[in-house]
């Protein structure tokens, strides 16, 4: 034999028996216990993780699976507490939402916009959402062109002019709007370029 030669080693038996019991099981019963979940979730793809966990548990645990009709019962039994651990994460997310509105409603006032601003705000909320997030980007969290840029994963030189262009767009909606009586404002949104 070489050196560097490598043996490879016989498939240990146990893990192929192993194996082979658990494909059994599932070709056997996946699709009684897919129906089970089904009629049990408001969707497929909650069905599909209450299937997947299921399968999983089965796998780990399958010296405690009996063998069938039993198996059966054990499966449904176990899809029985993937369920109940599925409604009882959904609770939760829903009890830390409703948390999170009550926490903001009492925290938050929305600014109060009006005169020349409200025709600004009126402006930037008819423009289309990647502008928006970009000026937003700007204005409101301001971030430079380089930063702005990390965060929507584009180049420096990218970010730049999607943000001039953003610029203009604003200002362009302002006049139509507003005519010449608005072009402080439009100057203002352009971030002081004309």
């Amino acid at each position: 034999m070489s050196k560097g030669a490598a043996l490879l080693s016989p498939p240990d038996v146990a893990t192929n028996e192993r194996r082979h019991r658990f494909e059994e099981l599932y070709a056997a019963h996946h699709v009684s216990l897919l129906g089970y979940a089904l009629r049990r979730t408001d969707n497929t793809d909650d069905a599909a993780d209450v299937l997947a966990e299921t399968f999983l548990v089965a796998w780990r645990r399958l010296d405690d699976v009996p063998p069938d009709p039993q198996a059966r019962l054990w499966l449904y039994g176990t899809a029985r507490r993937m369920l109940a651990n599925q409604r009882r994460g959904e609770l939760r997310r829903l009890a830390l939402a409703d948390r999170l509105r009550a926490d903001l409603a009492a925290s938050y006032r929305p600014p109060d916009f009006s005169g020349g601003l409200q025709d600004t705000v009126a402006a930037f909320r008819r423009m289309p959402e990647a502008d928006r997030e970009l000026l937003a980007l700007a204005g409101w969290e301001g971030l430079d062109p380089g930063q702005i840029a990390t965060v929507l994963g584009c180049s420096r030189n990218a970010a730049r002019i999607r943000l001039h262009r953003a610029r203009r767009r604003l200002a362009a909606e302002l006049n139509q709007y507003h005519g010449d009586g608005a072009r402080a404002r439009a100057h203002v949104a352009n971030g002081g370029y004309e």
